[in-house]
């Protein structure tokens, strides 16, 4: 199993010392968590707490019973045998294995006995000796975060990353149990934005009957979770930060519908035929206005929108300035433009194309671009002889003047056209340009200047690539008249959108 599927919908039942030093009491446990377990398709492990109480309490308070955690340590301890029976009753039932060390010696017994995880507490984090020893196994890591600054906590992530090991980061409050106004979900977001190559969970302490707090932690994407359990006795006292075997089946209900209820994640989720259905009674079906022959274009001006649509009807969603539709079959006023009696000619991926070049020239010219800028693509024979005929338009400004940034693409050419209220200037900034102004011809270079005045007839096209910048009087709609009866037919002429200058830094979809 690789890490990163280690680390995912992974659940850690955390015995510390609930066995209260009784093997079959801690077999009990094993026994009836890992009944519940079964229920539920997640990874699960137990998890126990090495400790070499000979060298990790000092010689001189082995026999004191003031201190609480001597006491508690010396009472519950439970021999290397009898934590291997333990240890192999949990790998009969199916389930991981991990321990935490608390000193270096266990760290060795844990490399010893085989666990699957070793497994990092709080009150260790920064325990610099003992991180030194536990890096140099080959076990994955898991480390809880409990009273860490976030200086320590980078400390730490570098100190494993830089020796090639990756850490699942357990956010985790260390209160005994911890209220709900301390739970600090929000950690969560905060370890999964600063460690994107981490996996992040969740050791819990809160009361039992707390479910609310895993499905927080889940929708925040958190993927590894800790919980300590125990089962009631007579004999032995439950503390109030572990759960029985019935707070755990509730916990991991919880669970299950908080992953049901989050989805999918990183790709988008499969639409459902009834959400289809009920959306598209809602959505606008398209209508003729007027008569529309065979063979005409769909368009804003021959068509409206309108609900009910019909099943097999196109709808104002399917419309696009990507999407050319096409009348195979006559179509009556008000009558639904079905389907089936279209043509249709898809362009995203021809202007995507477009763009990917425009971008290739424009980074290749070092031109600074404002943030966001119209657009207009010219293609007068069409979009796809856009390579050979055309010029992708950038308006700048327009009022009383104008400023335009104009890019032909390498071997592009625009067709001889003059305008009548219009009169410009050509600075070009970068690459070669071929003009033809009235009979005359002209090859410009980067930093030559030319006029074109009004009602004279020009082209301009260019071998390598270029961008200049035409600088005029206002720009008027329809002020562009075509040489070419071919050009002024076609309707469809120009694609209108807005170019964004980080389109320059990143793919465009």
């Amino acid at each position: 199993m690789s890490k990163k599927e280690l680390f995912n919908k992974l659940f850690i039942f955390e015995m510390a010392n609930n066995h209260s030093g009784e093997l079959e009491h801690g077999l009990k446990i094993i026994r009836d968590i890992s009944k519940v377990a079964k229920k539920y398709d997640f990874s699960f492990a137990f998890k126990f707490q090495y400790r070499d109480l000979d060298t990790f309490i000092h010689s001189d308070y082995h026999s004191r019973t003031d201190i609480k955690y001597v006491k508690r340590f010396a009472e519950t301890a439970l021999n290397e045998d009898d934590f291997l029976k333990l240890k192999k009753e949990i790998e009969s039932e199916g389930l991981m294995t991990i321990c935490t060390p608390f000193d270096e010696v266990s760290v060795d017994k844990i490399v010893k006995h085989q666990y699957d995880v070793l497994k990092i507490a709080s009150c260790s984090f920064t325990d610099w000796p003992l991180l030194e020893k536990i890096v140099q196994t080959n076990l994955p890591l898991i480390a809880s975060t409990a009273s860490a600054t976030i200086e320590e906590i980078d400390q730490v992530v570098s100190f494993f990353e830089h020796r090639n090991k990756k850490l699942c980061i357990m956010h985790c409050i260390g209160e005994y149990p911890t209220k709900k106004d301390n739970l600090q979900l929000n950690q969560i977001d905060l370890l999964k934005n600063r460690y994107p190559d981490a996996a992040i969970g969740f050791s819990t302490h809160e009361e039992p009957d707390n479910i609310d707090s895993i499905k927080i932690a889940i929708a925040k994407g958190a993927k590894v979770f800790e919980r300590h359990v125990a089962v009631t006795s007579d004999k032995y006292p439950i503390n109030a930060y572990s759960s029985t075997p019935a707070q755990i089946d509730k916990w991991l209900l919880a669970a299950q519908e908080a992953f049901n209820m989050c989805g999918v994640a990183e790709v988008r989720y499969p639409i459902t035929e009834r959400e289809r259905n009920d959306l598209r009674g809602l959505k606008r079906g398209v209508f003729a206005k007027g008569n529309i022959k065979k063979g005409e274009k769909l368009s804003k001006d021959n068509i409206f929108y309108a609900i009910p649509c019909t099943e097999e009807q196109l709808v104002a969603n399917d419309l696009s300035k990507y999407v050319e539709y096409t009348l195979e079959k006559e179509l009556n006023a008000n009558d639904a433009a079905n389907v089936k009696n279209l043509k249709t000619k898809k362009l995203r991926e021809k202007v995507l194309s477009i763009i990917k070049k425009l971008q290739e020239i424009i980074l290749k010219s070092h031109i600074i671009l404002p943030n966001r800028i119209d657009l207009e693509l010219s293609h007068h024979y069409g979009i796809e002889r856009y390579e050979e005929w055309g010029a992708a338009i950038l308006t700048c400004i327009n009022r009383e003047y104008c400023k335009k940034l104009i890019i032909l693409l390498p071997g592009q050419k625009h067709p001889f056209h003059y305008h009548v209220k219009k009169e410009e200037t050509f600075h070009v900034l970068y690459g070669d340009m071929d003009v033809v102004v009235g009979n005359e011809e002209k090859a410009l270079k980067p930093g030559d200047m030319l006029t074109v005045e009004r009602e004279v007839n020009h082209c301009f096209s260019s071998r390598q690539g270029c961008v200049f910048e035409e600088v005029s009087t206002t720009h008027y709609k329809n002020d562009s008249f075509y040489e070419d009866e071919s050009v002024v037919n076609n309707k469809d002429r120009k694609t209108a959108m807005t170019f964004w200058s980080d389109w320059l830094a990143k793919s465009v979809a």
